[in-house]
Protein backbone atom coordinates (compact mmCIF):
# COMPACT_ATOMS: atom_id res chain seq x y z
CA UNK A 1 0.00 0.00 0.00
CA UNK A 2 1.66 3.43 -0.75
CA UNK A 3 1.81 5.13 2.63
CA UNK A 4 1.66 8.60 0.95
CA UNK A 5 -2.20 7.66 0.85
CA UNK A 6 -2.02 5.75 4.02
CA UNK A 7 -1.10 8.61 5.87
CA UNK A 8 -1.82 11.24 3.59
CA UNK A 9 -4.17 13.24 6.05
CA UNK A 10 -1.56 13.32 8.85
CA UNK A 11 1.46 14.49 6.57
CA UNK A 12 -0.72 17.46 5.51
CA UNK A 13 -0.55 17.87 9.11
CA UNK A 14 2.26 20.82 8.84
CA UNK A 15 4.21 20.42 12.28
CA UNK A 16 4.44 16.52 11.19
CA UNK A 17 4.70 16.42 7.16
CA UNK A 18 6.80 14.32 5.24
CA UNK A 19 9.91 14.73 7.40
CA UNK A 20 8.24 13.72 10.72
CA UNK A 21 6.16 11.05 8.98
CA UNK A 22 9.60 9.30 8.07
CA UNK A 23 10.69 10.01 11.67
CA UNK A 24 7.76 8.69 13.04
CA UNK A 25 8.79 5.40 11.00
CA UNK A 26 12.27 4.82 12.85
CA UNK A 27 10.83 5.43 16.06
CA UNK A 28 10.15 2.47 18.74
CA UNK A 29 7.24 2.93 21.48
CA UNK A 30 6.51 0.83 24.75
CA UNK A 31 2.97 0.29 25.89
CA UNK A 32 2.79 -0.97 29.88
CA UNK A 33 -0.58 -2.20 29.99
CA UNK A 34 -3.09 -3.14 27.17
CA UNK A 35 -6.52 -2.28 28.87
CA UNK A 36 -8.73 0.89 28.57
CA UNK A 37 -6.34 3.32 27.84
CA UNK A 38 -3.49 0.98 26.33
CA UNK A 39 -5.67 -0.24 23.50
CA UNK A 40 -6.30 3.44 22.25
CA UNK A 41 -2.76 4.28 22.47
CA UNK A 42 -1.72 1.50 20.44
CA UNK A 43 -4.72 1.96 17.93
CA UNK A 44 -3.27 5.58 17.76
CA UNK A 45 0.32 4.98 17.39
CA UNK A 46 0.03 2.08 14.84
CA UNK A 47 -2.50 4.05 12.48
CA UNK A 48 0.23 7.28 12.84
CA UNK A 49 3.00 4.70 11.31
CA UNK A 50 5.32 4.64 14.45
CA UNK A 51 7.50 2.31 13.25
CA UNK A 52 7.77 -0.74 16.01
CA UNK A 53 5.12 -0.40 18.88
CA UNK A 54 5.87 -2.84 21.29
CA UNK A 55 3.54 -3.41 24.51
CA UNK A 56 3.39 -5.33 27.77
CA UNK A 57 0.34 -6.75 29.56
CA UNK A 58 -0.41 -9.62 32.13
CA UNK A 59 -3.89 -9.79 31.80
CA UNK A 60 -7.03 -11.65 29.29
CA UNK A 61 -10.12 -10.73 27.87
CA UNK A 62 -13.33 -10.77 29.80
CA UNK A 63 -16.77 -9.58 29.02
CA UNK A 64 -16.54 -6.20 31.37
CA UNK A 65 -13.71 -5.22 29.12
CA UNK A 66 -15.50 -4.64 25.74
CA UNK A 67 -17.77 -1.81 27.43
CA UNK A 68 -13.58 0.53 26.53
CA UNK A 69 -11.30 -1.74 25.93
CA UNK A 70 -11.49 -0.85 21.84
CA UNK A 71 -9.19 -3.79 20.25
CA UNK A 72 -11.26 -6.32 21.80
CA UNK A 73 -14.62 -8.16 20.84
CA UNK A 74 -16.74 -11.26 21.89
CA UNK A 75 -14.89 -13.87 20.15
CA UNK A 76 -11.29 -13.04 22.25
CA UNK A 77 -13.63 -13.31 25.47
CA UNK A 78 -14.89 -16.75 24.83
CA UNK A 79 -11.60 -17.64 23.76
CA UNK A 80 -10.18 -15.84 26.72
CA UNK A 81 -7.06 -14.13 24.72
CA UNK A 82 -4.72 -12.73 26.97
CA UNK A 83 -4.60 -9.08 25.71
CA UNK A 84 -1.52 -8.49 24.20
CA UNK A 85 -2.16 -11.69 22.29
CA UNK A 86 -5.75 -10.24 20.93
CA UNK A 87 -4.42 -6.80 20.63
CA UNK A 88 -1.67 -8.03 18.44
CA UNK A 89 -3.61 -9.87 16.07
CA UNK A 90 -5.93 -6.82 15.46
CA UNK A 91 -2.98 -4.38 15.09
CA UNK A 92 -1.15 -6.41 12.76
CA UNK A 93 -4.47 -6.15 10.61
CA UNK A 94 -4.40 -2.25 10.45
CA UNK A 95 -1.00 -1.69 9.58
CA UNK A 96 1.11 -4.10 8.27
CA UNK A 97 4.31 -1.87 7.89
CA UNK A 98 4.58 -1.07 11.32
CA UNK A 99 6.19 -3.85 13.70
CA UNK A 100 3.76 -4.47 16.33
CA UNK A 101 4.58 -6.72 19.74
CA UNK A 102 2.46 -7.71 21.99
CA UNK A 103 4.37 -9.75 25.21
CA UNK A 104 2.22 -11.51 27.46
CA UNK A 105 3.96 -10.97 31.11
CA UNK A 106 3.38 -8.61 34.32
CA UNK A 107 5.86 -5.90 34.02
CA UNK A 108 8.17 -6.08 37.00
CA UNK A 109 12.12 -4.60 38.49
CA UNK A 110 13.09 -8.26 36.60
CA UNK A 111 12.22 -7.28 32.74
CA UNK A 112 11.41 -3.93 32.72
CA UNK A 113 15.03 -3.00 31.37
CA UNK A 114 14.40 -5.85 28.52
CA UNK A 115 11.60 -4.29 27.52
CA UNK A 116 12.77 -0.87 27.55
CA UNK A 117 15.23 -2.05 25.23
CA UNK A 118 15.96 0.68 22.35
CA UNK A 119 12.47 2.88 22.89
CA UNK A 120 12.18 6.25 22.56
CA UNK A 121 9.25 6.79 24.39
CA UNK A 122 7.17 4.68 27.07
CA UNK A 123 3.70 5.51 27.67
CA UNK A 124 1.48 4.26 30.46
CA UNK A 125 -1.47 2.15 30.09
CA UNK A 126 -1.66 0.79 33.57
CA UNK A 127 -3.96 0.88 36.51
CA UNK A 128 -1.79 0.98 39.68
CA UNK A 129 0.69 3.57 40.96
CA UNK A 130 3.21 0.58 41.84
CA UNK A 131 4.00 -0.17 37.86
CA UNK A 132 3.90 3.42 37.57
CA UNK A 133 6.66 4.56 40.20
CA UNK A 134 8.54 1.71 38.52
CA UNK A 135 8.46 3.12 35.12
CA UNK A 136 8.99 6.67 36.26
CA UNK A 137 12.13 5.27 37.75
CA UNK A 138 13.48 3.00 34.86
CA UNK A 139 12.65 5.96 32.65
CA UNK A 140 14.98 8.58 34.30
CA UNK A 141 17.43 6.19 34.94
CA UNK A 142 17.88 5.80 31.12
CA UNK A 143 16.91 9.40 30.06
CA UNK A 144 13.92 8.37 28.27
CA UNK A 145 10.51 10.30 28.56
CA UNK A 146 6.92 8.50 30.17
CA UNK A 147 3.84 9.87 28.99
CA UNK A 148 1.65 9.15 32.37
CA UNK A 149 -2.04 9.02 32.28
CA UNK A 150 -5.20 7.38 34.59
CA UNK A 151 -8.66 7.71 33.83
CA UNK A 152 -11.38 6.23 36.82
CA UNK A 153 -15.30 7.32 36.75
CA UNK A 154 -15.25 10.58 34.59
CA UNK A 155 -12.09 11.61 35.72
CA UNK A 156 -8.54 11.64 34.07
CA UNK A 157 -5.23 12.77 33.88
CA UNK A 158 -1.95 13.14 31.69
CA UNK A 159 1.52 14.63 31.40
CA UNK A 160 4.11 14.26 29.56
CA UNK A 161 7.72 13.55 32.36
CA UNK A 162 10.94 14.29 30.38
CA UNK A 163 14.12 13.54 32.27
CA UNK A 164 16.30 16.72 32.10
CA UNK A 165 13.65 18.93 31.18
CA UNK A 166 10.64 18.14 34.12
CA UNK A 167 10.36 17.13 36.93
CA UNK A 168 9.18 13.04 37.48
CA UNK A 169 6.26 11.47 38.30
CA UNK A 170 7.63 11.05 41.79
CA UNK A 171 8.35 14.34 42.82
CA UNK A 172 5.59 16.11 41.22
CA UNK A 173 2.47 14.24 42.77
CA UNK A 174 4.43 12.59 45.41
CA UNK A 175 3.44 8.84 47.12
CA UNK A 176 0.71 8.09 44.58
CA UNK A 177 -1.07 5.78 47.50
CA UNK A 178 -4.16 3.93 46.39
CA UNK A 179 -7.49 5.97 47.19
CA UNK A 180 -9.29 2.42 46.17
CA UNK A 181 -11.23 4.41 43.46
CA UNK A 182 -10.69 2.32 40.66
CA UNK A 183 -12.42 1.15 37.85
CA UNK A 184 -13.61 -2.13 39.21
CA UNK A 185 -14.91 -0.20 42.47
CA UNK A 186 -16.60 3.21 41.57
CA UNK A 187 -16.60 2.29 37.30
CA UNK A 188 -15.50 4.21 34.26
CA UNK A 189 -17.52 5.54 31.14
CA UNK A 190 -15.43 5.41 27.99
CA UNK A 191 -15.51 8.95 26.84
CA UNK A 192 -12.79 9.41 29.88
CA UNK A 193 -10.81 6.50 28.09
CA UNK A 194 -10.25 7.78 24.82
CA UNK A 195 -10.23 11.76 25.93
CA UNK A 196 -7.25 10.66 28.26
CA UNK A 197 -5.14 8.57 25.71
CA UNK A 198 -5.36 11.39 23.14
CA UNK A 199 -4.15 13.87 25.70
CA UNK A 200 -1.55 10.99 25.80
CA UNK A 201 -0.87 10.45 22.31
CA UNK A 202 -0.68 14.42 21.25
CA UNK A 203 2.20 14.35 23.81
CA UNK A 204 4.38 11.51 22.38
CA UNK A 205 3.41 12.62 18.95
CA UNK A 206 4.96 15.93 19.38
CA UNK A 207 8.53 14.26 20.61
CA UNK A 208 8.80 11.78 18.47
CA UNK A 209 8.82 14.34 15.90
CA UNK A 210 10.76 16.49 17.70
CA UNK A 211 8.09 19.52 17.97
CA UNK A 212 9.48 20.12 21.49
CA UNK A 213 8.73 23.53 21.72
CA UNK A 214 5.06 22.92 21.78
CA UNK A 215 5.41 20.31 24.38
CA UNK A 216 3.00 20.54 27.86
CA UNK A 217 4.91 20.90 30.73
CA UNK A 218 2.05 20.47 32.87
CA UNK A 219 -0.34 17.90 34.61
CA UNK A 220 -4.10 18.01 32.78
CA UNK A 221 -7.72 16.90 35.12
CA UNK A 222 -10.35 17.48 34.11
CA UNK A 223 -13.97 15.59 34.74
CA UNK A 224 -15.86 15.31 31.75
CA UNK A 225 -19.47 14.46 33.16
CA UNK A 226 -18.90 17.59 35.20
CA UNK A 227 -17.37 19.59 33.01
CA UNK A 228 -14.29 20.57 34.84
CA UNK A 229 -10.78 20.93 33.35
CA UNK A 230 -7.68 22.03 35.37
CA UNK A 231 -4.09 22.58 34.36
CA UNK A 232 -1.34 22.61 37.16
CA UNK A 233 1.94 23.80 35.38
CA UNK A 234 5.40 22.00 36.62
CA UNK A 235 7.63 23.23 39.18
CA UNK A 236 11.04 22.67 39.93
CA UNK A 237 11.93 19.55 40.70
CA UNK A 238 12.98 18.82 44.87
CA UNK A 239 16.28 18.66 45.60
CA UNK A 240 14.90 15.90 47.76
CA UNK A 241 13.62 13.55 45.22
CA UNK A 242 14.80 10.24 45.31
CA UNK A 243 14.54 9.92 41.24
CA UNK A 244 15.45 13.04 39.36
CA UNK A 245 17.42 14.60 42.46
CA UNK A 246 19.46 12.30 44.34
CA UNK A 247 19.47 9.22 41.31
CA UNK A 248 18.73 6.38 44.02
CA UNK A 249 15.43 5.07 41.86
CA UNK A 250 13.67 3.28 44.87
CA UNK A 251 11.27 1.42 42.27
CA UNK A 252 14.28 -0.24 40.68
CA UNK A 253 15.63 -1.62 44.48
CA UNK A 254 14.56 -5.11 45.41
CA UNK A 255 13.02 -3.98 48.68
CA UNK A 256 10.64 -2.33 47.12
CA UNK A 257 9.23 -5.25 44.98
CA UNK A 258 6.03 -6.00 45.98
CA UNK A 259 5.87 -8.87 48.38
CA UNK A 260 3.89 -11.41 47.05
CA UNK A 261 3.92 -14.78 47.89
CA UNK A 262 2.06 -18.39 46.93
CA UNK A 263 1.01 -20.72 49.90
CA UNK A 264 1.62 -24.43 48.86
CA UNK A 265 -1.32 -26.60 49.14
CA UNK A 266 -3.80 -23.06 49.77
CA UNK A 267 -4.75 -22.22 46.75
CA UNK A 268 -3.75 -18.69 47.77
CA UNK A 269 -1.46 -15.97 47.22
CA UNK A 270 -0.62 -13.86 50.12
CA UNK A 271 0.32 -9.55 48.96
CA UNK A 272 1.48 -7.38 51.57
CA UNK A 273 2.39 -4.02 50.22
CA UNK A 274 3.93 -2.62 53.78
CA UNK A 275 1.62 -0.07 54.99
CA UNK A 276 -1.44 -0.47 57.23
CA UNK A 277 -4.91 -1.36 55.90
CA UNK A 278 -7.95 0.40 57.76
CA UNK A 279 -10.39 -2.28 58.23
CA UNK A 280 -13.14 0.17 58.38
CA UNK A 281 -12.71 2.08 55.16
CA UNK A 282 -12.11 -1.05 53.17
CA UNK A 283 -15.44 -2.11 54.31
CA UNK A 284 -17.25 0.67 53.40
CA UNK A 285 -15.51 0.85 49.90
CA UNK A 286 -15.78 -2.66 48.89
CA UNK A 287 -19.57 -3.63 50.38
CA UNK A 288 -20.52 -1.42 47.42
CA UNK A 289 -19.14 -4.01 45.02
CA UNK A 290 -18.63 -6.90 46.73
CA UNK A 291 -20.09 -9.70 49.63
CA UNK A 292 -18.14 -8.45 53.33
CA UNK A 293 -17.68 -10.52 56.30
CA UNK A 294 -15.57 -8.19 58.43
CA UNK A 295 -14.09 -9.00 62.39
CA UNK A 296 -11.83 -6.88 64.94
CA UNK A 297 -9.31 -8.99 63.13
CA UNK A 298 -9.90 -9.19 59.25
CA UNK A 299 -12.14 -7.83 56.17
CA UNK A 300 -13.34 -10.88 54.00
CA UNK A 301 -14.76 -10.40 50.72
CA UNK A 302 -16.19 -12.08 48.30
CA UNK A 303 -15.59 -11.45 44.81
CA UNK A 304 -18.09 -12.16 41.91
CA UNK A 305 -15.13 -13.36 39.99
CA UNK A 306 -15.67 -16.54 42.49
CA UNK A 307 -12.07 -15.37 44.58
CA UNK A 308 -12.26 -13.65 47.92
CA UNK A 309 -9.66 -11.55 49.46
CA UNK A 310 -9.04 -11.68 53.12
CA UNK A 311 -7.31 -7.99 54.60
CA UNK A 312 -5.08 -7.50 57.64
CA UNK A 313 -5.21 -4.45 59.46
CA UNK A 314 -1.12 -4.84 59.28
CA UNK A 315 -1.20 -4.61 55.23
CA UNK A 316 -1.40 -8.39 54.06
CA UNK A 317 -3.92 -9.02 51.46
CA UNK A 318 -4.80 -12.78 50.82
CA UNK A 319 -6.20 -13.99 47.70
CA UNK A 320 -8.11 -17.20 48.52
CA UNK A 321 -9.26 -19.54 45.18
CA UNK A 322 -5.99 -18.97 42.80
CA UNK A 323 -2.76 -20.43 43.19
CA UNK A 324 -2.34 -18.03 39.55
CA UNK A 325 -0.33 -15.01 40.87
CA UNK A 326 -0.62 -12.96 37.68
CA UNK A 327 -5.07 -13.71 38.55
CA UNK A 328 -3.95 -12.72 42.22
CA UNK A 329 -2.12 -9.73 40.97
CA UNK A 330 -4.71 -8.47 38.93
CA UNK A 331 -8.04 -8.95 41.36
CA UNK A 332 -5.51 -6.95 43.77
CA UNK A 333 -5.27 -4.05 41.55
CA UNK A 334 -8.99 -3.79 39.98
CA UNK A 335 -10.03 -4.01 44.17
CA UNK A 336 -7.54 -2.39 46.04
CA UNK A 337 -6.21 -0.32 43.41
CA UNK A 338 -2.04 -0.07 43.76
Amino acid sequence: MDNNLRYSRQILFQPIGEEGQKILASKKVLIVGMGALGTVLANHLVRAGVGHVRFADRDYVEKSNLQRQMLFDEDDVLEALPKAVAAEKRLKKINSDVIVEGIVTDVTLKNIDDLMDSVDLVLDGTDNFQTRFLINDACYKVGVPFVYGGAVSSRGMSAIFIPGVTPCLRCFIGSGNSTGQTCDTIGVISPVVDIVASFQIIEALKYLTGNHDVQRKSLITFDVWKHHIYEMNFSKKKDTCPTCSLKEYPSLQDANEQAVTSLCGRETVQINMGHRLDLDEWAAKLSKVAEITKTPFLLRVHLKEGEKLVLFPDGRTLVQGTEDIIRAKNLYARYIGV
